[in-house]
């Protein structure tokens, strides 16, 4: 009775040379592979045909004689902060092992590589802040923005900090594009959480003029902590900027009407910007925020002399 490599190989989709040769003889491999049934992903691992496109099943696959991590976009990939692309995966090796890998894998080797790898569905994987790092100096076929929405999303998660960041980006002073990269992991620092707080940041908060303000202000009212965009002490005024995907439903909407009031409790008073208005208006936002602040001053001013 003829056997099925799909029995054999299992819910995996590749299986190792050596585990297969322990079922089955060579010269049913031979036959298999002949007959299309089995694709060589490389030396010792064949897969079966429909799993040999998945790019999880490549990586995992390139992995499994050890000692190696998947880095760069397959690393972010892996973490969730991209879509992997189409075309190869990477991983790198310690420089003491060989650059070369079979079709459809690229191989990095760089110091430390293995001993600092971290898991991910249980394969070894370059840390976040160095996958980042990694991908920027050869963003192909990612763009930087893409990139840059990575590192936001894995701060924004915990997943990293923006201090690994800065101490991974301190590894590579050669690095193209350092200096961008370096700009957006100190606005990270600051507080920022996004492409919109980081643009309102540059372009509103911190343009000539304004009065100075903090990131990712925590204030507790009762027994909840909220925590405000950028907040301004001295006048105790919050500016919020408020992506569409995000505060567009009802929902949210009632939410921060009640959080705003609650806020307003303590002495805070809340301005809230759109998307379209802080990139679209930002002089006119300056001004908003300008005089708010200069008639909350004077609030503030004549309540303390009384």
């Amino acid at each position: 009775m003829a056997r099925d490599p799909r029995l054999i190989v299992g819910d995996t989709g590749w299986i190792p040379a050596s585990d297969l040769l322990a079922v089955v003889s060579r010269s049913t491999v031979r036959t298999w592979v002949a007959a299309g049934k089995l694709v060589r992903l490389g030396p010792g691992v064949l897969a079966l045909p429909g799993a040999a496109e998945s790019w999880r099943i490549r990586v995992a696959a390139a992995l499994h004689r050890g000692q190696a991590v998947a880095s760069h976009v397959t690393a972010l990939a892996l973490w969730e902060l991209v879509a992997h692309p189409p075309g190869p995966v990477h991983i790198t090796v310690d420089p003491d092992r060989s650059g070369r890998g079979p079709t459809g894998v690229v191989v990095h080797r760089a110091a430390d590589a293995y001993a600092e790898r971290r898991r991910v569905d249980g394969l070894p994987v370059s840390a976040i802040e160095r996958a980042v790092v990694q991908t920027w100096a050869r963003p192909a076929p990612l763009e930087h923005a893409a990139i840059r929405a990575a590192a936001i999303t894995a701060v924004r998660r915990r997943l990293c900090s923006p201090r690994e960041l800065r101490a991974e980006l301190s590894r590579q002073p050669r690095l193209s594009g350092r200096a961008e990269l370096s700009r957006l992991v100190s606005l990270l620092a600051d507080g920022c959480q996004s492409e919109l707080e980081i643009w309102g940041c540059l372009h509103v908060l911190r343009a000539s003029g304004m009065p100075r303000f903090v990131q990712q202000r925590r204030v507790a009212v009762r027994s909840e902590t909220f925590v405000l965009d950028a907040a301004c002490e001295e006048s105790m005024l919050a500016v919020e900027m408020d992506g569409a995907a995000w505060h567009g439903s009802r929902a949210q909407r009632e939410a921060d009407i009640r959080r705003d009031a609650l806020l307003a409790t303590l002495g805070w008073q809340t301005l809230r910007f759109s998307f379209v208005r802080v990139t679209g208006s930002s002089e006119a936002c300056r001004r908003d925020i300008l005089a708010a602040h200069e008639s909350r001053v004077r609030l503030l001013r004549g309540n303390a002399r009384h």
